[in-house]
């Protein structure tokens, strides 16, 4: 009595412990999964194996949550963009659990970058070149580049940094596709204020075509006119003067319109890059990241987009160009032989 007296009822508070119904992977449809996670069945499988060594855990408590259940969370709030207390509600998990289990994933996706986000191979870069030609009528790009705005909540650090020219806060991201809508570089580190022609300049790509494209036979990105025109990163004319001008920028839009499209496809599948992000920016960072890395793995494993993904095969000719390796001079090479 005397220690009820001194400590009260140490029990009195203790909430009650509260089982929820929890949505399993056999409990839905095929249809059910596709919609609510932006995979198949097979596919949350195949991502579920490929991280298994990340995500498992040994545990001395009742029972660790499965892989596949950490992997279906993640994914659920990458498809929605929604808060995770709602995602655990509908679910049947705390926001905790859908917390770390995002945490851990987008972790775990990160590990396999240069499994499904690289650089191509000379193969690849020929089949692009063909296939961009094919597509649009302009010759010798293996690859279109742009950048993104993903929205975020307004920082406690250098706040200012994150407002970008539209007057909301977000991370800068730019990225880099192949002619079949897969990224092959990923630039998501820089603040919303920040210029897509620097991101391009300080970026490792940059470096590595400045010191390593040989000349126009190596090919060369196509980018819109936030860029500077260079040997290796085509941009439209400004104002252009003649009928060539006017065929190499209609030709130029039709090609390079691919990174739109994948950026479509990329935030429709993932809506939590086209809603607000609430969370600190180096997070939402690592988030894109994850985004972009399931982006290629949908792709290999041919899951279905909204409006298609054309593909053919065949030569675009040689550009047999000798001449000053500058961007213009190719621009106006081009635009003399091919419009």
């Amino acid at each position: 009595m005397a220690n009820l007296l001194l400590f009260g009822n140490l029990f009195a508070g203790r909430k009650e412990r509260v089982y929820r119904q929890r949505i399993e992977m056999n409990d839905l449809s095929d249809d059910q999964i596709r919609s609510r996670f932006r995979f198949k069945r097979e596919s949350i499988l195949f991502i579920a194996n490929l991280l298994r060594d990340d995500l498992q855990r040994a545990t001395k408590r009742s029972q660790s949550i499965a892989v596949e259940t950490q992997v279906m969370l993640a994914l659920r709030f990458f498809a929605s963009g929604s808060f995770m207390e709602v995602i655990g509600d509908t679910m049947g998990y705390d926001k905790s659990t859908v917390s770390r289990a995002v945490e851990n994933v987008t972790n775990a996706l990160l590990t396999k970058k240069d499994q499904f986000l690289k650089w191509p191979t000379q193969e690849e870069i020929k089949k692009s070149k063909e296939n961009f030609y094919l597509r649009g009528g302009f010759p010798g790009v293996f690859g279109c580049i742009d950048g993104t705005h993903v929205r975020i909540q307004a920082p406690s650090d250098n706040e200012p940094t994150y407002v970008n020219r539209k007057g909301w806060h977000s991370i800068n991201v730019q990225a880099i596709c192949s002619h079949d809508g897969k990224f092959i570089n990923v630039d998501a580190h820089w603040p919303g204020s920040t210029h897509d022609s620097h991101i391009f300049r300080a970026s490792e790509v940059s470096a590595y075509l400045e010191n390593h494209h040989r000349g126009v036979d190596d090919g060369y990105l196509l980018g819109d006119s936030g860029y500077a025109c260079s040997r290796f990163l085509l941009t439209p004319y400004l104002h252009p003067s003649n009928a060539s001008q006017e065929g190499y920028n209609s030709a130029h839009c039709r090609t390079r319109n691919t990174i739109e499209r994948v950026f479509g496809w990329w935030k429709r599948r993932f809506h939590v890059l086209h809603s607000e992000v609430r969370m600190k920016p180096a997070k939402v960072c690592r988030i894109i990241g994850a985004c972009a890395v399931l982006h290629n793995i949908a792709l290999s494993l041919k899951e279905e987009m909204e409006d298609g993904n054309p593909q053919q095969d065949n030569a675009a000719g040689q550009l047999n160009y000798q001449g000053p390796e500058d961007g213009r001079a190719v621009r106006n090479f081009i635009t003399r032989t091919y419009f």
